[in-house]
């Protein structure tokens, strides 16, 4: 199934509009003389965790104690993040550690 010219047309359109619209609506929204409302510094602050939460839960819902590996890898990746986590405190470099070290395992240990 191929899109017409016109439907490429509105197509990257969109995308452009929906871009732009993700770029700039912060800087409209929260102006920088103003200050920034409470709740936006709240989400600011324990959203962060709430994803990393929902990522480990995420992650974990398949895993299958009594069979295959037994959760062998899941349980080194996840050592691995909390051991980063703790020694850098950096999110996204524990989320890529831990990542890595479970594609490694998986599919050149397991």
């Amino acid at each position: 199934m191929t899109m017409t010219l016109t439907e490429q047309i509105i197509t990257v359109v969109m995308v452009v509009l929906g871009t732009v619209l993700t770029r700039f609506l912060p800087f409209l929204l929260f102006p920088a003389g103003k200050p920034t409302p409470k709740y936006i510094q709240y989400l600011g602050k324990y959203l962060p965790s709430a994803v990393f939460g929902l990522l480990v839960i995420y992650s974990l819902k398949n895993v299958s104690l009594v069979s295959g590996s037994h959760g062998i890898p899941e349980l080194f990746s996840i050592a691995l993040v909390v051991g980063l986590h703790l020694w850098k405190r950096q999110m996204l470099l524990s989320i890529a550690g831990g990542t890595v070290c479970y594609m490694l395992l998986v599919q050149f240990v397991f």
